[in-house]
């Protein structure tokens, strides 16, 4: 079984404002996205047996909004494939109240947070309740860390090290730092290799293959395999093509003498089993 651990729902263009939607076209060097999701083709672009974890996306400084609401009744649509995830934007009014209505009314099991793109830092004292709620309740939380086409969006809210600081004051949170931190891959894998609850997605990366190349040397040159788990970022891409673009790192530097990847870690990446490893186990 393959756990994809980064996959959004969302109704498009409906839940963007029309300045996301403009700006969006730099996620791909310019390439205009279409961002419908639809999971009949989620389930015709992924290998048969897949379990995702799916959440929407709170942001309102950058345009994004989806209810939680919108969430549940995507995962309740398909209860033995979709594990949901609730958002949170702490800089609007009300998020301790969609923290505890996400978790307990709508039985959404773990927490997406989106640093940058809503403008906080995850660090700040004013989210400990956030923070020690996830650590009481045992909800993995999974952050955006890295880079953005938002213009507005400020970078150094998006710091791999901002964790590190997360993690030494609630060492038990199970916490996600999705798309490796890149290009602060450095960062990631300092702050996943420090942490045993720290892990890093490679979402949304196949399709810049040299960095992700060396993103996943610095992996394999540190020892954090093991921290490394897969996703996807649907429907910025699919299961079957990261699964693909995971292969063919080491196909890219044939007849060179840089080093290759350990395939067999790749493939343990591919096919790690991150329900246990999120606390997630009694899902799967």
């Amino acid at each position: 079984m393959i756990i994809d651990v980064h996959s959004h729902t969302w109704k498009y263009p409906e839940h963007f404002t029309d300045d996301f939607r403009i700006q969006a076209s730099r996620a791909k060097a310019g390439e205009e996205l279409d961002l419908t999701v639809r999971f009949e083709e989620y389930q015709q672009t992924s290998v048969p047996d897949v379990r995702t974890i799916v959440f929407g996306g709170k942001a309102r400084l950058s345009g994004l909004w989806v209810d939680d609401h919108d969430v549940a009744r995507y995962v309740a649509e398909h209860p033995d494939r979709l594990i949901g995830f609730l958002s949170l934007d702490p800089t609007q009014d009300g998020w301790e109240r969609e923290l505890s209505e996400g978790h307990q009314d709508l039985g959404l099991r773990g927490i997406k947070l989106m640093p940058m793109y809503a403008g906080f830092s995850p660090d700040d004292e004013r989210l400990d309740f956030l923070w020690s709620y996830a650590s009481q309740h045992r909800l993995p939380v999974l952050l955006h860390t890295g880079t953005t086409f938002v213009s507005q969006a400020p970078l150094d809210c998006t710091l791999p090290r901002l964790l590190d600081r997360v993690a030494i004051r609630f060492p038990d949170v199970k916490i996600i730092l999705a798309h490796l931190g890149h290009p602060y891959e450095g960062e990631c894998v300092a702050v996943i290799r420090k942490h045993p609850n720290v892990y890093a997605d490679l979402s949304a990366l196949h399709y810049r293959p040299f960095q992700l190349y060396q993103s996943l040397m610095l992996v394999q040159e540190y020892g954090v395999w093991k921290k490394i788990l897969f996703g996807t970022d649907y429907p910025f891409t699919t299961v079957n093509a990261t699964i693909e673009g995971l292969r063919g790192l080491n196909r890219m530097v044939e007849g060179t003498h840089l080093p290759r990847l350990d395939p067999d870690a790749i493939e343990e990446v591919i096919f790690r089993d991150s329900l246990p490893l999120l606390g997630l186990e009694a899902l799967g």
